[in-house]
């Protein structure tokens, strides 16, 4: 079980929860949110922000994995671009046909063994759906099919459908635009682990937005500590 572990800070952990949340939520610079926390009496910089982000938000996104609500055995899958080192790569996603997400993976590729990898991890943290809607990728085709032989010599010799219908998808590219809005903010990343953290932090906070985790009454701040917790 991942821990988020917050020992050896110099600040309390409600201040660095508060930052980090603010900057995965909402479409600010580091050198913005550093502006914002010295309105509430709070000098950090923003190196040190970044450090905050890229430090717990792989370990909330794992709580998030353990911690939200069921999801449906129908998927969707696709990726969007994001910019790392000047370079577009490929953030790829899945939700459900409720637009529930179901995992997330950044690669530097887009191919036959980054989509088989990423199958697996969704499968993995999901279990084996019973249909995945994907595009007319030949990589991602593929990949899926790498994934069904697997599955069909292991286990319960489960495997799944494929669907490869542009217009299903529909739901998955309106789903794609808050991590965008989210990233354009950024101007880019500078590395390839800052960049795969911080998405890792960005699904979360839209998880919460779509209502994923049983909140019982908390504000969106909230649930993100919760599942630091």
């Amino acid at each position: 079980m991942t821990v988020v572990d917050f020992k050896g800070g110099h600040f309390p952990k409600s201040v660095i929860l508060f930052a980090v949340f603010f900057y995965l939520r909402y479409p600010v610079s580091y050198r913005d949110l550093e502006e914002i926390m010295q309105e509430r009496g709070v000098d950090v910089d923003h190196a040190t922000l970044n450090r905050w982000v890229v430090k717990y938000s792989p370990a909330i996104s794992a709580q998030a994995q353990r911690k939200k609500r069921p999801t449906a055995e129908s998927w969707r899958m696709d990726e969007t671009y994001i910019k790392v080192k000047g370079k577009w790569m490929y953030h790829y996603r899945a939700v459900d046909r409720n637009g529930q997400t179901l995992d997330f993976m950044l690669s530097e590729r887009r191919d036959k063994p980054a989509a088989r990898r990423f199958f697996r991890r969704a499968i993995g943290n999901n279990g084996v759906p019973d249909r995945i809607v994907i595009d007319k990728s030949g990589a991602n085709l593929a990949g899926l099919e790498a994934v069904n032989v697997i599955l069909k010599f292991t286990g319960t010799g489960q495997t799944i459908n494929i669907l490869q219908v542009k217009y299903l998808n529909n739901i998955l590219e309106q789903d794609h635009r808050f991590i965008k809005r989210i990233t354009g903010r950024m101007l880019g990343f500078k590395a390839f682990h800052s960049a795969s953290a911080t998405l890792d932090g960005i699904e979360v906070a839209h998880m919460i937005r779509k209502g994923q985790f049983d909140a019982d009454n908390l504000n969106a701040f909230q649930q993100f500590a919760q599942l630091a917790a």
